[in-house]
């Protein structure tokens, strides 16, 4: 079903076919794009762009009573203001013929607006729109035109305490519009506004950047957990965060209207996110002692319908309001269709009768519940230890518990909860015949807690003789069942029954070192009976992975400390480094250019081309690469690369800086450490070369080349051979090669 309800969901706020069918409706006539716009506006009622194409669809024919119907069913629910900006303009034409009386209404529509959107931060046009509407009406007397005057004047002075984008304009219209009535009057008024307009300025830069971040395009759909989304959710929450704070330090009836005005814009685009319907019904209900609160979340449960967890906190907020009507009004809603009630909605429901009625109210309720059959062993318990620690009545909280048994005695999680009971009233008679009882009737395989717990009963409560029993029955048991996957030695005392037997919480009777050992032992010797089972030649072999030898039980896996877990590598997908598959520099051949058999032998089949490459390269890397010995394996012996590379003839930086200036003689050649020589210097390169060569041989080698030339000239006392090629760098490689072979 979760499957299904999914693919539903993504149908249905499809993103981009709902896209289609917006362009689509629009190059329809309005009898064919109606439905189209209607079907769009159901499943994104909040999108402010469908209702705008809606509107103006109708706008286009003069269909007034199309367009005030959808007006009344999209304007507050939606506070975008291009789609006000629509409504402003449909009243304006509306009236524009009706003298006095329109402009009335457009002057009423106009406070309607701003009202509701005034605070937005592209709301500046719509303000400078309605100031110049109000300098337009007639004034046929000085009492009409110092009422519009004043009423000019009071407009700017809402206007220029928002901060929205046009806010420089509107301060400076401000400041001609007072000098031109009054300019006594108007320093006052502008020295005493001054200050509000710098603190509105100041808050808009900050409250720029927070709405900066947020895609006033996207749709409100059902949370997918995609990054787009978490990204819009975090950006709406901070810019909540900045409001509710009340940066521009207004008053407190003002900061609530515009922190109203954020929920309503943030619940046009997370529709379908509870927690923000949760937040916004939570901070009215601490902002207002109105009913508002819970008309939100009448709107959220509209909304999201299926929300379980709205519901609670619906109910609860009308508890807490002293409702206790409406909350159980809201729990019988969750439990009004038999087969679909959950069993915690039984459990919450429960409670809140004991809570508002009485525990003889949810008595009466139990009786009812625990016949449904949404009802499980859950409800039982709690009705159970409701009366035992409420009502403080043992006997009704057994009887309760011994109904549940009859239905629920296969439910091991039923029976670890009776048996807590059971121990809270010191009936050790009673849990242990429980025990035995269940696992009497449990198949092994659902037995392994209650095992666990009936051996830690004995082991707390009982005596030596019953304690070593009740283990020794439950190794039994579990062995039989093959539930331990354990070695042979599953049924032998071994000391890490000691360690549980005589530990108490965080308690140990042994050293953490002891303990890790313990537990590395244990797995040692399941790795090894696994390996036995499923290779039977392995069978044979002793030592460490023989689970008799080692002389350890086997428990679960799981039970083990996650430190002496061992992951072993999977050898057989291992491969074989090869260079050739490393990104570099593209060279000629280098399908054929095998670098670890470039020294001493051909480095590679062709020849030709590995010459090619090696012109490629420095001379210092050329000398380097012609003198690597051949490399068996996956990795170079490093001390053997080092005494390679400082006994090698490697030309100095000065010479290799030397070859690589642009040559003036075509003539000029390579000599065999890769360095280019010109025929006028070629005596004086030599020499240069032969003194750099000298000067870095005379470095002291690093301490595993010493020791390394020492091994070999304690083998050399057994070959002269070896003994007179000491120094050089073949000998050295082939010391080498006879100790790896040694």
């Amino acid at each position: 079903m979760g499957d299904e309800s999914k693919k539903v969901t993504d149908t249905m706020y499809n993103v981009e076919a709902s896209e289609l069918l917006s362009n689509e409706a629009q190059n329809l006539p309005i009898s064919e794009a109606a439905s189209i716009y209607e079907k769009l506006v159901s499943t994104f009622p909040t999108s402010a762009k469908y209702w705008k194409q809606y509107v103006e669809v109708y706008m286009a024919v003069n269909n007034d009573e199309a367009v005030k119907q959808i007006f009344s069913r999209c304007l507050l629910s939606c506070l975008h203001i291009n789609l006000w900006r629509s409504y402003i303009n449909f009243i304006r034409k509306v009236n524009e013929k009706k003298g006095s009386e329109g402009l009335e209404e457009t002057r009423k529509a106009f406070d309607f607006m701003l009202n509701q959107v005034g605070f937005d931060i592209a709301s500046g046009p719509v303000w400078m729109e309605y100031i110049a509407f109000l300098k337009s009406m007639p004034a046929t007397s000085p009492q009409e035109e110092s009422q519009r005057m004043t009423s000019v004047r009071k407009v700017y002075q809402r206007a220029i305490l928002i901060p929205t984008n046009n806010l420089d304009q509107l301060w400076r219209d401000y400041e001609i519009f007072e000098n031109s009535v009054s300019r006594t009057l108007a320093k006052g008024l502008l020295s005493e506004y001054q200050p509000k307009f710098n603190s509105a300025k100041a808050v808009y830069r900050e409250r720029k950047k927070l709405v900066d971040d947020i895609d006033w395009s996207m749709l409100a759909v059902p949370p997918t957990g995609s990054s787009k989304e978490e990204v819009q959710c975090m950006a709406w929450k901070r810019l909540l965060a900045f409001e509710k704070g009340n940066p521009q330090r207004i008053d407190a009836a003002t900061a609530n209207r515009r922190v109203n005005f954020t929920y309503e814009q943030c619940l046009m685009y997370l529709y379908h996110y509870p927690e923000m319907w949760y937040d916004y019904a939570m901070w009215q209900s601490k902002s207002s002692p109105s009913d508002a609160s819970i008309k939100t979340f009448q709107r959220a449960l509209k909304a999201l319908p299926d929300s379980n967890i709205l519901k609670y906190a619906y109910a609860e907020l009308e508890e807490s309001r002293g409702s206790a009507l409406s909350a159980k009004k809201i729990y019988e809603s969750l439990l009004a269709d038999d087969k679909t009630a959950t069993s915690l909605a039984h459990i919450q429901f429960l409670r809140f009768l004991r809570r508002t009625e009485g525990s003889e109210s949810a008595r009466k309720y139990f009786v009812e519940a625990h016949k449904s059959p949404t009802c499980t062993y859950h409800v039982f318990v709690a009705f159970a230890m409701m009366a035992f620690c409420v009502d403080k009545d043992s006997k009704v909280a057994q009887s309760v518990f011994e109904t549940g048994l009859k239905r629920f005695m296969k439910e091991p999680a039923y029976i670890l909860e009776y048996a807590d009971f059971l121990c809270k009233l010191n009936d050790d008679r009673n849990v242990r015949a429980l025990f035995e009882r269940a696992l009497s009737l449990l198949p092994p395989e659902d037995s392994v807690e209650v095992w666990k717990r009936f051996v830690q009963f004995e082991r707390t409560y009982g005596d030596l003789s019953s304690m070593l029993k009740v283990e020794q029955r439950r190794k039994e048991a579990l062995s039989k069942a093959k539930i331990d996957e354990g070695s042979s030695s599953a049924l032998e005392n071994d000391l890490y029954d000691v360690v549980s037997r005589y530990s108490f919480l965080d308690l140990w009777p042994c050293s953490s070192k002891d303990l890790d050992h313990l537990s590395r032992q244990e797995w040692l010797a399941n790795v090894g009976d696994k390996r036995a089972a499923e290779k039977p030649g392995l069978s044979n072999m002793g030592g460490a992975l023989d689970g008799t030898s080692i002389g350890i039980s086997t428990t679960n896996p799981n039970q083990l400390l996650p430190s002496t877990r061992v992951v072993l590598p999977d050898i057989s997908r291992m491969v074989v480094y090869d260079p050739r598959q490393s990104k570099g520099p593209e060279f000629p051949g280098a399908s054929n250019f095998n670098i670890p058999n470039l020294g001493g032998v051909t480095g590679s089949t062709n020849s030709t081309e590995t010459d090619e490459c090696l012109k490629l390269c420095s001379p210092s890397l050329q000398a380097f690469i012609i003198n690597l010995p051949p490399v068996e394996g996956l990795v170079p012996d490093v001390d053997v690369v080092l005494s390679i590379l400082l006994q090698s003839s490697i030309p100095a930086s000065r010479a290799a800086s030397t070859s690589n200036q642009p040559a003036a003689n075509p003539a000029s050649s390579m000599n065999q450490n890769g360095a280019t020589n010109r025929p006028g210097k070629r005596k004086d390169l030599e020499r240069q070369d032969e003194d750099d060569v000298s000067r870095v041989q005379s470095r002291p080698l690093p301490k595993d080349v010493f020791r390394l030339r020492q091994m070999q000239k304690t083998r050399g006392a057994t070959s002269s051979t070896q003994t007179g090629s000491a120094a050089s760098g073949g000998s050295i490689l082939s010391g080498d090669q006879s100790v790896s072979s040694n």
